[in-house]
């Protein structure tokens, strides 16, 4: 088999019972690293340590990585002016935390034969929203309901914090705010 001694160097070319007897010198785990490889490919390690290290890197990457989360804001079609506007601010704040915002309007009844209606509506959020997201996917049809996606745009949100006095800290990256 071919050994890699524990400082990562090359050793060579050696048999099984000598490979076993350099890894107990030390006190060390011979590991089989390249089992299909010919001759097959060995490293002295301390294994119990090697497995605590990629348990400490799994648990960061784990830690560091982003959960998207997405919010869904019903409506509809015939929604008064001000029932919109607490709607709207609910959806900015969504999006101010970091989340994608599903806007949805349910059509009942003789409202499906004016669909124009939750399109204008939804074209209207969408332009309120501008500041701070971007439409993810489009307005479309899926039986009685509209839907379209809104998800936050990372670089205007972090001027309009900064200008607001916000943390500028991104929420889904999980990154720190900045004093």
């Amino acid at each position: 088999m071919r050994l890699i001694g524990a400082d990562g160097e090359q050793v060579g070319i050696t048999p099984l019972a000598e490979a076993l007897r350099r890894a107990r010198e030390r006190d060390l785990d011979l590991v089989e690293v390249a089992a299909n490889a010919r001759p097959p490919v060995c490293r002295i390690m301390d294994y119990g340590k090697y497995k605590y290290t990629e348990a400490l890197k799994a648990k960061e990457a784990r830690r560091r990585q982003s959960h998207i989360v997405v919010k869904e804001m019903k409506m509809r079609p015939k929604i008064d002016r001000h029932d919109y506007g607490t709607k709207a601010r609910h959806v900015e704040r969504f999006l101010r935390e970091g989340s994608k915002v599903k806007a949805t309007i349910m059509f009942r009844g003789r409202e499906l034969a004016h669909q124009e209606l939750g399109q204008r509506l939804l074209d209207r959020l969408a332009t309120d929203m501008a500041e701070c997201a971007y439409v993810e996917s489009a307005p479309n049809t899926e039986g009685r309901n509209m839907s379209m996606v809104l998800a936050p745009n990372r670089d205007l949100l972090a001027q309009v914090r900064a200008r607001a006095g916000e943390p500028v800290a991104d929420p889904v990256a999980g990154a720190e705010p900045q004093a």
